[in-house]
């Protein structure tokens, strides 16, 4: 793509916060049916009362997540219990209805439709703070909306002689089909992907060879379908799980799946960082190893939940603390790092500021090892280094939701690709953590000797992460030996 041709292209795409772009379909707007309404957040003293405990955590978490945390010698604690139920049983009556919860922050969501009521909730001895997430809008955009698809590739979209298919130079770029000969195409694997939607996987023949666990839905009101929803998951998803030979092959096409939509299009508000947690969490308890997440923060509705860029530590916001709590779960979050570069923010957004994860910036797809001129940049407030890599995504080759090879831009889709990849890696490396995992890729990356916050560590070469992983592994093997 000529560099002009590119440049005006960017300038189109609007800073979203799925990180890509807005489908038609959602611009006709309708009066809100259930308002006024707000959410708040409440902050509790403890957990007495949970009904839980560390030593039966079978009680809570599935047999698979226990086990991930066992295979990397991590701990359950207390922040793996559930909220109490006795407090939850304080709290709801008929003026508040309880619509989550976060273990991790021991936290409620609730829902009013009186702002008075939650004086009584913050008087509470077991609330010690509330923060209002969510105010009703006088008007929506539908955004569950049906739309026609096509039951098959184009014959054009075939590349004789590349398995790949359209799909080839971003894998290419990485290493990642030298996993893939050795047999590493994310067997064993699950991956969650929080999204705001992924219209038509249900429908679109391509998508049917994927192992879909399932999907759950976490933005209130829940969806009446979350298929029909936004096709941004659909692209993300495609980039990791097709496998149509000599079409388009993902990054981890034998992987399962989890399917998970935290983003509420019809507003941009807090409560969706309440959303990607409770997110979050559920991929935990269901055992997932890997989230991909091509959501990001900065910017709110309301002003006075805007982020500043001193707040980017990894630590302020809400998101961004259970993002950085993942990997001592066992969890390797891969985080797109955000399209701002090219705007008055520039920097990341929330959680990409988080610590010990992957954050991937866009580079550009004609000239491999450019940056994308939108990509967003670092570092943290507190100095880290971010974006941690880069992968194509200026454009990147997805299937979308009517079931076309089609390109897109937007860090969004070049952090599955390496998402998808780091499930390969760590299937070849399974006695690795999440945190070694992210290590090697960081390590076994173009710019790892002097890292910026423009590239990160550069364009990693899962190839080489592995080779060096499969020697310390064995070094290690014949240092317990001796």
């Amino acid at each position: 793509m000529p560099r002009l041709l590119l440049l005006l292209t960017i300038l189109l795409y609007p800073a979203v916060l799925l990180w890509g772009s807005v489908p038609q379909e959602t611009l006709r707007r309708v009066r809100y049916k259930d308002g006024p309404a707000y959410i708040y957040r409440l902050m509790l003293t403890d957990k007495k009362g949970t009904g839980y405990s560390i030593e039966h955590p079978g009680w809570y978490l599935s047999r698979r997540s226990i086990e991930r945390r066992r295979r990397q010698g991590l701990p359950i604690d207390s922040t793996d219990l559930p909220v109490s139920e006795r407090y939850v049983r304080m709290i709801e009556n008929g003026d508040v209805d309880v619509i989550g919860q976060s273990r991790w922050q021991n936290t409620l969501l609730v829902r009013v439709h009186d702002t008075t009521v939650v004086s009584r909730l913050r008087a509470l001895p077991c609330v010690r703070g509330a923060r209002m997430v969510w105010q009703s809008p006088d008007s929506v955009s539908p955004t569950a909306i049906k739309t026609k698809y096509h039951n098959e590739f184009e014959e054009r979209d075939s590349v004789s002689g590349d398995v790949y298919g359209q799909a080839s130079r971003q894998i290419t770029t990485l290493k990642g089909q030298r996993l893939h000969d050795i047999g590493m195409l994310g067997q064993g694997m699950m991956i969650a992907v929080i999204d705001g939607g992924f219209k038509n996987v249900d429908k679109i023949p391509a998508f049917h060879r994927v192992d879909i666990r399932g999907t759950q839905d976490f933005v209130t009101p829940r969806s009446p379908n979350v298929f029909a929803e936004t096709d941004h998951g659909t692209k993300v998803l495609s980039a990791m799980a097709i496998n149509t030979p000599y079409y388009y092959m993902g990054t981890a096409p034998r992987a399962s799946y989890w399917l998970l939509r935290s983003e509420d299009q019809q507003t941009e508000q807090e409560v969706e960082e309440d959303y990607w947690t409770m997110a979050a969490e559920f991929a935990d308890s269901v055992g997932c190893d890997l989230v991909n997440s091509s959501l990001g923060y900065n910017e709110y509705d309301h002003r006075y939940q805007s982020y500043r860029q001193w707040e980017l530590d990894g630590r302020t916001s809400f998101a961004s603390r259970s993002a950085s709590m993942m990997a001592r779960k066992g969890i390797l979050l891969v985080s797109s790092a955000g399209n701002s570069g090219m705007g008055t923010w520039k920097k990341i957004g929330v959680p990409a500021d988080a610590e010990h994860i992957l954050t991937v910036g866009a580079m550009l797809a004609d000239e491999p090892h450019k940056i994308a001129p939108f990509s967003s940049v670092g570092p943290t407030q507190d100095g880290r280094v971010k974006p941690d890599v880069v992968a194509i995504g200026a454009p990147a080759r997805l299937v979308n939701g009517r079931g076309v090879i089609m390109d897109d831009m937007g860090t969004s889709f070049s952090a599955p690709i390496v998402c998808g990849l780091a499930a390969c890696l760590w299937q070849a490396l399974r006695k690795c953590t999440a945190e070694e995992v992210i290590d090697l890729i960081r390590q076994c990356s173009s710019n790892s000797e002097h890292p910026d916050n423009i590239y990160g560590f550069g364009v990693p070469n899962f190839w080489r992460a592995y080779m060096v992983g499969k020697m310390k592994s064995e070094e290690s093997a014949t240092a317990y030996e001796e």
